[in-house]
């Protein structure tokens, strides 16, 4: 990897938003949206937008996709307090998980008071793959290409990447790999490896999927006249090892007992797969529902995510926590994050642009940093109440509103329920949709009589 250094963020408001921050989780739905409006994050027509619903034809969903038959909308909250870089954020999720943006914003409050949160990106190529199952001689093959790399690259250049060589990018690299085929399909005068070649792409803003897709099927052609071998297949990957997002949060004056609880929590996501598994999830928390707001492809992010977090040949977790001295705590998320910030749903949702705009992205790199800067974030929440606490008890007061409407409360009734089972909960550790159901009869019996 190369590290091309830190893209300093920078957002067209550039401003403090901490008194926009105070109690926003306390407001209602129309105070929430005046206090963006106030912050200069939405004007009004965008905040009507949201308030009505959002899209409410099916005209640009018919241009997503086939067979069309409506819209399934997840609930888009705000998570608030995020300093990144010096920045402050609100940060736009779309999620039906009850918790995450309450936990998100608590936590990021924890860091912009008690440390600081930091992020970069290291290289910027992402990868396209040209197969080639079946060749006869991997060092003649091999040579063939890198004799003629920079011409590949000229030509790839100028005929299909120009759009992104003219913004600074383009096909950067070509290099050759050769996988062991490790069994007993071997066609007698060929190799026992298949060969791939690497097309080494930056995208800029772009995430980049059909671009190299692009690329790999122009160079097709030319490589097999190249090498006299025949492709088996062209697509990119979503294993981009060479272009890694890292996030930093560093927290000061912690208590040395809860940092050392924390340093034990992520050394058992490091060693055990099955810990790991579950923690990264929690990584993901965060920073899939920015994924889903501002229309990226949230299952190639995950895809790339998992296969950096197993590529030692173990499954392993992707942020790292260790106690600093005596009373700090420092931890570390750092993997593949490919976002795109124009082309696709992007630019055409305008959900997606309203979401993209709150948090003045200017480049895919921002955007990347954001993302892994809340999942970091997520996951720190996500260990302190497991170390102290517990998940249960802070995850089931938020989901008691839940509990009341699938127990059949009218919004009348909601509050007094609510209140009994915050009682039970406090009383009993636990609460069920039972509970719930079996409160609200009383509370009705109790009305009538």
């Amino acid at each position: 990897m190369i590290e091309t250094g830190r893209e300093t963020i920078s957002t067209p408001m550039k401003k403090n938003l901490s008194e926009f921050f105070k109690g926003f989780s306390k407001l209602n739905l129309s105070q929430r949206m005046s206090t963006l409006i106030q912050s200069g994050v939405l004007t009004p027509d965008e905040a009507q937008y949201l308030k009505s619903g959002g899209l409410e034809d099916l005209s640009l969903g018919e241009k997503f996709v086939e067979n069309v038959v409506g819209y399934f909308q997840l609930p888009l909250g705000i998570a608030t307090n995020f300093n990144i870089d010096g920045d402050d954020y609100f940060v736009p999720m779309a999620v039906e998980e009850t918790s995450i943006v309450a936990a998100a914003s608590k936590t990021a409050k924890w860091v912009k008071e008690s440390g600081s949160l930091t992020t970069q990106v290291i290289g910027q190529n992402i990868i396209g793959q040209i197969q080639f199952a079946r060749i006869k001689n991997p060092e003649k093959f091999k040579s063939d290409i890198l004799n003629q790399k920079k011409y590949l690259i000229e030509i790839a250049n100028k005929e299909v990447a120009h759009g992104l060589v003219a913004r600074g990018g383009g096909v950067q690299d070509i290099t050759v790999r050769f996988i062991d085929r490790e069994d007993q399909t071997l066609t007698p005068g060929m190799s026992p490896f298949m060969a791939v070649v690497h097309v080494m792409l930056n995208p800029v803003d772009a995430m980049g999927a059909n671009i190299v897709n692009q690329v790999c099927e122009f160079l097709k052609d030319h490589l097999q006249h190249l090498t006299n071998e025949f492709v088996t297949m062209c697509i990119l990957s979503n294993l981009v090892d060479t272009k890694i997002t890292r996030a930093e949060i560093l927290i000061k004056n912690i208590d040395p007992v809860l940092a050392e609880k924390i340093q034990e929590a992520s050394l058992f996501a490091e060693l055990d797969p099955y810990r790991a598994a579950t923690n990264n999830k929690g990584v993901l928390n965060g920073i899939d529902p920015i994924l889903i707001a501002t229309g990226n492809d949230w299952r190639a992010v995950e895809s790339g995510i998992h296969a950096y977090a197993a590529k030692s040949g173990r499954y392993r977790s992707i942020t790292q926590w260790r106690k600093v001295g005596e009373n700090s705590l420092h931890g570390i998320f750092e993997a593949p994050l490919i976002v795109g910030t124009v082309g696709g749903v992007t630019t055409l949702h305008p959900t997606a642009k309203i979401a993209m705009k709150m948090m003045g992205i200017q480049s895919a790199q921002q955007l990347s940093r954001i993302c892994a800067a809340v999942g970091l974030t997520q996951n720190l929440g996500a260990l302190k109440a497991l170390t102290t606490v517990g998940i249960i008890e802070g995850h089931m007061k938020l989901h008691i509103k839940n509990l009341s409407l699938g127990a059949g409360a009218k919004e009348e009734e909601i509050p007094l329920l609510q209140k009994r089972l915050e009682e039970v909960l406090q009383l009993t550790k636990r609460i069920s949709l039972s509970n719930a159901i079996e409160a609200l009869k009383e509370l009705r019996a109790t009305s009538r009589s």
